[in-house]
């Protein structure tokens, strides 16, 4: 865990070991899962590295980057939040869950932060998988989509399981699906309806899927 600062060529230097080894930004450097989320507004990734993030703001024209991780002690953290800074970029840490049943809270903290977002915007979890795709998914919905709208970002070609325990994810929307859409608005039903601890007791993930994706792919 990076507990120090960038203000040292020491503490710099330490902060990218932290990164790229215990982080995992070495496999974020080859690959990436940069995709649009709302034409013109909105985009979800995995983490950027500085350069990266660098080379996103000038092409996307982007005014704001979401940290769906939240304040973390890591490298990747402090180094991204820097560079936000350096470029100017509105920086929102807006933690949410990857494996546990989508707060109430903060789903509709994410909707008044979304409502008074500046935009192009950028989204990024460690991974781009889960957490951007909860995120993407209530984005859609914002918009006026449907649940299916919604659950086409949660999908693999993101990284996202289904089956392992993030698939609780998936389970979220097919429920609003089925005991409220169309009859109910889905903040309304969000904030007056939804059980968290009922959807996460009904809730069973595949036992291969999660070792998987917990155990070899670390995943957060």
């Amino acid at each position: 865990m990076f507990k120090g600062d960038l203000a040292s060529p020491k503490g710099r230097a330490a902060a990218w070991i932290d990164s790229i080894f215990v982080d995992h930004a070495v496999f974020r450097t080859l690959w990436d899962n940069l995709d649009e989320v709302i034409p013109g507004r909105l985009w979800r990734t995995n983490h950027p590295t500085p350069g990266r993030l660098a080379r996103l703001r000038q092409r996307l024209q982007l005014k704001t980057l979401i940290n769906l991780r939240g304040h973390r002690q890591c490298g990747s953290d402090a180094l991204s939040r820097e560079a936000a800074g350096k470029l100017g970029l509105i920086h929102i840490d807006m933690a949410f869950e990857s494996r546990g049943a989508p707060h109430r809270d903060r789903i509709l903290r994410f909707a008044e932060i979304y409502r008074t977002l500046q935009t192009p915007a950028l989204m990024h979890c460690k991974s781009g998988a889960d957490r951007a795709g909860l995120a993407s998914a209530l984005a859609i919905i914002f918009e006026g989509g449907t649940a299916a709208d919604a659950r086409k970002q949660l999908h693999w070609r993101y990284g996202h399981f289904s089956r392992s325990k993030t698939g609780i994810l998936d389970a979220f929307f097919v429920h609003y699906e089925r005991v409220a859409e169309g009859r109910l608005p889905f903040l309304d039903w969000v904030r007056d309806e939804y059980d968290e601890t009922a959807l996460r007791e009904g809730f069973r993930a595949h036992g291969l899927s999660s070792f998987i994706n917990d155990r070899i792919l670390v995943r957060e």
